[in-house]
């Protein structure tokens, strides 16, 4: 059996990427490795991991594309859903992250929103889909 198990993003300063996660959204550090290089946070039952750039670096030799604030973003998000969606919005700001899109209303009635996080990672909050 196959599980999805965690995603990894590869971070300029996982402490610092780590402490945002837990003042923006709420969640909670599982661990950080001693040297700094890699860190977990409790987002559910999928773990959201954080490689520092220099790590990600000795394992992938040919390299890979950083995200930052300076691009766009990659064809990729990350979700977090909630129950208000203009609240989350606000805290992950006040936090540090960018606003790209502000709270919309589906046609199928979720509310949808989108902010960047410190190194450029789009992030979708949103309700759950019933």
């Amino acid at each position: 059996m196959i599980k999805f198990s965690y995603t990894i993003l590869y971070v300029e300063d996982v402490v610092k990427t780590v402490q945002f996660y837990e003042t923006a959204f709420g969640f909670h550090k599982n661990f950080i490795t001693p040297d700094n290089s890699y860190g977990e946070i409790i987002s559910g039952e999928t773990t959201l991991s954080f490689a520092s750039k220099t790590l990600a670096k000795s394992n992938l030799k040919d390299g890979f594309i950083e995200s930052n604030l300076n691009n766009q973003p990659f064809g990729i998000e990350i979700g977090f859903t909630t129950d208000d969606v203009p609240q989350t919005i606000a805290q992950a700001i006040t936090a540090g992250a960018v606003l790209l899109a502000e709270p919309k209303t589906k046609p199928w009635g979720q509310v949808v929103a989108y902010v960047r996080d410190l190194d450029g990672f789009l992030i979708e909050i949103c309700t759950p889909v019933h």
